[in-house]
């Protein structure tokens, strides 16, 4: 997913624009050099622009340049594995997201493991997606659709990013709960997909925030739910999916790691400040542009919530048969 040039342009601007701040752990040694970040995507959407405000914090608070290295490639399996094989010293980072939890069961060879050969360091914040239809499409609410779809097995359809994306998994979690029968439509890519949507060629999506919010806003298209865990503040009217299938969540999100082995006290600086960053005002507001949510938390947390990410998907992985493209 990619954000319009002008608004990628702004972000970035705002980002690199956060005032000085001062040292919180320059005294004890680390870092010493620059910090490499390695982001598996492109440049240009909430991924990658997330990587640039938590790193223009941390270049801040610590003392040293912390750079963003875009390494995409194989659903973010070329980036991963550069870190994975990198020195556990706190110099090369990963900003993991949604897709490392997918690929761990979607890809029957990889040349890591991400839940052993990654340290979790500090999650970042939730990437909600939004349940949309082209406005001529009969139904308003889930339950509606719900009910439309069993009425119409197999002529109901979805449009989706490309296989193992979050927007794909999160359909086939809705047809797994739900047991109604759409077809899933896979595209290389948002944008093309989007296209699609807004022309009446398919009739359903799931989607980022920041992509189609103008559209939702404009009546271009029409919010069904959204799939986080409560409702967004950009979008206070619109129910969540959980509100009529209970358990139901499906977020993008995103975090720092580390290769395994990486010193303690260097895990829990980066903790730290990451945390500080999502507590500040100014990082909540830039996150809020990328229609993200602070997801703050232990090293512990994220090490659990990525663990639960990767089971659950891995279901939906086995109930769908996903085979990577």
């Amino acid at each position: 997913m990619r954000i319009p040039r002008r608004t990628f342009l702004h972000l970035a601007a705002g980002a690199l624009a956060l005032p000085a701040l001062p040292s919180a752990a320059r005294a004890q040694g680390y870092p010493s050099r620059p910090v490499r970040i390695v982001v598996a995507v492109p440049p240009g959407g909430p991924i990658d622009l997330s990587a640039r405000i938590i790193g223009q914090w941390l270049s801040e608070r610590l003392g040293q340049p912390f750079f963003v290295e875009n390494r995409a490639g194989a659903g973010g399996n070329i980036g991963t594995e550069a870190v994975a094989r990198a020195p556990a010293d706190g110099y090369t980072l990963l900003l993991a997201f949604a897709a490392n939890a997918i690929n761990a069961s979607l890809f029957e060879k990889l040349n890591y493991d991400f839940l052993r050969d990654i340290a979790p360091v500090a999650s970042i914040n939730h990437i909600p997606l939004i349940l949309e239809a082209h406005p001529s499409f009969p139904a308003r609410t889930v339950a509606e659709l719900t009910a439309y779809a069993k009425a119409n097995p197999g002529k109901v359809n979805l449009a989706t990013p490309g296989t193992g994306t979050a927007p794909q998994v999160a359909a086939e979690l809705f047809k797994m709960m739900t047991g109604v029968d759409i077809v899933t439509v896979r595209y290389r890519g948002t944008a093309p997909a989007l296209t699609d949507l807004l022309g009446g060629q398919v009739q359903l999506m799931f989607d980022a925030v920041p992509t189609s919010i103008e559209h939702i806003r404009t009546n271009r298209l029409r919010a069904l739910a959204v799939a986080s865990k409560t409702r967004l503040d950009v979008l206070p009217d619109v129910p969540t999916v959980a509100e009529t299938v209970p358990g139901y969540e499906a977020s993008g999100w995103c975090g720092l790691c580390a290769p395994r082995n990486t010193p303690r006290d260097v895990i829990d600086t980066l903790n730290k400040e990451v945390n500080a960053a999502l507590a500040d005002a100014r990082i909540r507001a830039r996150l809020a542009d990328l229609g993200a949510t602070p997801f703050p938390g232990t090293p512990e947390d994220f090490a659990t919530f990525i663990a639960t990410e990767t089971d659950k998907w891995a279901k939906v992985i086995k109930f769908a048969n996903i085979k990577p493209e």
